[in-house]
Order: structure tokens, then C-alpha cells, then sequence
């Protein structure tokens, strides 16, 4: 399956962002979907995921109560809604894909979009 994420940007800290995740080439309703993120020298890192009928999400502390995971299998797509943006938000947002399961760890996921940039300022 490819993916392609977008809807990156500059926010102010405290302002909000809404990444996109389009999927093509499979059958997305099989996939768990996933965002991870990747801040300049740091690992890459989860940020939260979606089962394959969006009955069940998970999310990473640090993001907890701020973003909102959601999937339309209809559209083939995953969003991301980013509210009251931390700088420690910044990063490059990663869309990734696993058949039946969602994983926390970056090395068992399967598919990987290009990355969107997010600059969070002060």
C-alpha cells in the first residue's frame, strides 16, 4: 500500500494542525493506521494509532488529550488533529500502515509515507 501524508505547516504554540494520510494500492480497511514523528536528531517515536475499523485508538502520553487519531475507510484516508501545539511538537509526522495490528514500535510497521513537516513556535 502507498501512503501520502500532508497538511504540515508552521503554527504558533497553543495552535492546532490537522495531518492527512491517503492511502492507495491495498485494501486499506485491513490496515492498522499509524502516525509516528521524528524531531531533528531524535529517534523516530510513536504518536498514535487506529485499528482497522477505528474502534480502538492509542495514543502516546506526550499527546494525550491534545490529538485526535481518526480513519475513513469510505476514502481511504487517516487524520490527525493537532490541538494546543507544543515546540516539542516539532518534527517531520510519518503516516505508517500494518496489516491487522497496530504496534507501537516503528520497526514492526510495514508501509511508510514521506513525512510531513510540522514547525511549532513560540
Amino acid at each position: 500500500v502507498q501512503l501520502q501524508a500532508s497538511g504540515g505547516g508552521m503554527v504558533q504554540a497553543g495552535g492546532s494542525l490537522r495531518l492527512s494520510c491517503v492511502a492507495s494500492g491495498g485494501p486499506f480497511r485491513e490496515y492498522g493506521m499509524h502516525w509516528f514523528r521524528q524531531a531533528p536528531g531524535k529517534e523516530r517515536e510513536f504518536v498514535a494509532s487506529i485499528n482497522w475499523i477505528g474502534s480502538s485508538t492509542d495514543y502516546a502520553e506526550s499527546v494525550k488529550g491534545r490529538f485526535s487519531i481518526s480513519r475513513n475507510n469510505a476514502k481511504n484516508t487517516m487524520d490527525l488533529e493537532m490541538n494546543n501545539l507544543k515546540i516539542e511538537d516539532t518534527a517531520v509526522y510519518y503516516c505508517a500502515a500494518r496489516r491487522y495490528y497496530t504496534r507501537r514500535n516503528p520497526e514492526e510497521l510495514t508501509f511508510w509515507g514521506q513525512g510531513t513537516e510540522v514547525t511549532v513556535s513560540s
